[in-house]
């Protein structure tokens, strides 16, 4: 079975399609067409989207979703004639807030997502600038980090670090294990100071042969034989200092962060 979906939104659409991944996520055998329309910001627009899904259900001769964050109760209304299902992400919850808080709400676009908070922002930037100069752990100082992940190359310490960073406004670092470090089979010098700040990220061998493939491909560094020395060296060394453990191989970037954070006891909004 096959279905087209439609992530609607008068801003960014960041919102509708994380919500809405996050559902259709739940059935399985069914292949859902997605496609993101932001900025539907005007009765024009609104009118071109509702077009496009109007066509959507022509072609394939199904009910279209539209999973919509649209503010605007004159744009929704637009969208809502095409007779498609629409699944409005806010409006099962505005109604028991203004109820709870006593207080209406005023619509407003790019909330969310825009630059309202200078502060937060600037904070997101720092994080991200310092997850990028300190990726490789090579001559730099860790004094500053909120967290250290430690693995061997590409087992997602970079990726991880740069979510927190956006996300959490966390100062995350990483430090590649070498070859070298994993043949002397001890915790760098280095990163013994900050011992409390470590967490560690394996995958699956074979997972991470596939993936060093892509990079460097017929080599040593991405052979089976020489994924499962690394690892193995590596998983030893986790266990004997007693450094949290994660098997990032089903493991996506969002849950690797939360699992961390968890692991470090570290608590931080999302900005």
């Amino acid at each position: 079975m096959q279905r087209t979906v439609f992530y609607v939104s008068d801003s960014t659409g960041i919102t509708a399609e994380t919500i809405g991944h996050t559902m259709l996520t739940q059935f399985e055998g069914i292949r859902f067409d997605t496609y993101r329309l932001p900025f539907v910001d005007s009765v024009k627009k609104a009118k071109a989207a509702a077009l496009r899904i109007r066509s959507s259900w022509a072609r394939d001769g199904m009910r279209p979703v539209v999973i919509n964050t649209v503010i605007d109760t004159e744009l929704s209304a637009i969208l809502a004639d095409t007779g498609a299902l629409i699944l409005d992400v806010f409006a099962p919850f505005i109604a028991p807030l203004e109820a709870e808080i006593g207080v209406r709400r005023k619509p407003a676009v790019n909330r969310a997502h825009g630059l309202v908070d200078f502060t937060k922002y600037e904070a997101r930037i720092d994080a991200t600038n310092y997850a990028m100069s300190h990726d490789d752990g090579i001559n730099v100082n860790f004094d500053q980090a909120d967290l250290i992940l430690l693995g061997v190359s590409r087992s997602g310490k970079t990726p991880t670090c740069l979510y927190m960073a956006l996300h959490f406004g966390l100062r995350a670092a990483n430090y590649p294990l070498t070859p070298d470090d994993l043949e002397d089979g001890y915790l760098p010098q280095r990163l013994h100071p900050f011992h409390d700040r470590l967490f560690s990220l394996t995958i699956d061998a074979e997972r991470l042969a596939h993936i060093r493939s892509e990079r460097r491909p017929n080599s040593r560094y991405a052979s089976q034989q020489q994924c499962h020395w690394e690892l193995e060296r590596a998983e030893r060394l986790f266990k004997r200092e007693r450094i949290p453990m994660l098997d990032t191989t089903h493991t996506s970037v969002e849950e690797i962060s939360g699992k961390v954070l968890e692991g470090l006891r570290i608590e931080r909004r999302l900005l």
